[in-house]
């Protein structure tokens, strides 16, 4: 982990020093940055004042920001309007827009302490009880989330609430194809596949886009204390949501992994249907045409790591290094291209 009081890849040390200084009430100098790890879009950066008071920063990468994504101000302002609804999400302390502090945009928040289960190795702190009481926690927060009256809470305007599912698989084709490091295609008759089946939409409501369980902070006991990631939230169909949980939700035996060494292989942890059953409970919502959903998030997870891959090929994400190297997303692309190809089969 990169820190220092001075120089590092990312931070204007002097110029945002002083936007703390005079944007957060308390703030104690000289301050602290550390590179955080965990996360391959967003730079994120834990900030300790001489007090030990502890915040997050979050900006774009260094480059390679394409068009639609890395919005700051987006980001911020869903998370400070979640902050008076039943969703758990962190404070927020100011937003900068003025990119001669920082180059780019950013945002502060409250740095919650917690635990983030990224792997099954530090899913091994947890008890197999405490792993269903957070299987528990992910379900009935995503209900809660997806339960959010948008227009009450002032995020009404945050995107269409129509045509969801077609607005998707445009963005991230496109973005697909101005990151590609290589012909995929498999990627394109998958998309055309799904554009030939979307489902008829129901009624709007937030999705968050990349709702997983290593993008929430996890109290001792297992209960959500805060959701994070918030980029690629917007409205649209939640149906989407619960597909992409589940393609990340790992079981043991699986064949293949979204993610790398899965935490919810562990002992413990709810399997995918009983995932589904609680949040059929928790939220009183439909899930009918779930197969087309999951395999939409296959897809659409494989474009996103294609652009992860070609940003570290491309030093975009600063000191940042993934911990099995660059090229492991290029085997992860493969793999969830080939998963999005089988899901097909039954998205009919």
């Amino acid at each position: 982990m990169a820190f220092c009081m001075g120089h590092i890849r990312g931070i204007r040390y002097d110029t945002v020093s002083a936007w703390f200084d005079n944007h957060v009430a308390g703030v104690t100098l000289p301050l602290r940055f550390e590179l955080i790890a965990g996360g391959h879009s967003n730079l994120t950066f834990k900030v300790t004042g001489a007090d030990g008071q502890t915040y997050v920063l979050r900006r774009p990468p260094l480059h390679q920001v394409l068009s639609t994504a890395h919005d700051m101000s987006r980001e911020h302002n869903i998370i400070a309007a979640l902050a008076g609804t039943d969703v758990p999400v962190p404070r927020t302390y100011g937003l900068c827009l003025d990119e001669a502090v920082n180059e780019r945009p950013f945002y502060v928040m409250d740095f919650v302490k917690g635990r983030v289960v990224r792997n099954r190795n530090e899913a091994a702190g947890f008890t197999p009880e405490l792993c269903r009481a957070a299987s528990h926690s992910v379900v009935d927060t995503l209900a809660r989330i997806h339960a959010v009256d948008v227009d009450q809470v002032g995020l009404g305007d945050l995107g269409p609430k129509e045509g969801y599912i077609s607005r998707q698989l445009r963005r991230w084709l496109g973005q697909f194809e101005k990151s590609r490091t290589r012909e995929r295609p498999e990627i394109r008759a998958v998309h055309d596949h799904l554009v030939d089946r979307i489902p008829e939409q129901g009624a709007a409501g937030i999705v968050h886009g990349d709702y997983r369980l290593d993008n929430c902070i996890l109290s001792d006991e297992g209960r959500i204390l805060a959701v994070l990631d918030w980029e690629l939230c917007t409205l649209g169909d939640r149906n989407a949501d619960v597909a992409q949980l589940l393609v990340y939700w790992a079981e043991a035996g699986d064949d293949d992994f979204a993610l790398d060494n899965p935490p919810t292989t562990a002992p413990g942890f709810a399997g995918r249907a009983e995932m589904l059953d609680r949040y059929r409970e928790a939220s009183g919502r439909s899930l009918d045409d779930i197969d087309f959903y999951i395999a939409f998030a296959y897809w659409k997870l494989a474009c996103i790591l294609e652009g992860v891959y070609s940003r570290y090929m491309n030093g975009a994400m600063g000191d940042k290094a993934p911990p099995q190297g660059a090229e492991s997303f290029a085997a992860r692309v493969d793999a969830l291209t080939r998963m999005a190809c089988t899901a097909t089969e039954r998205a009919v």
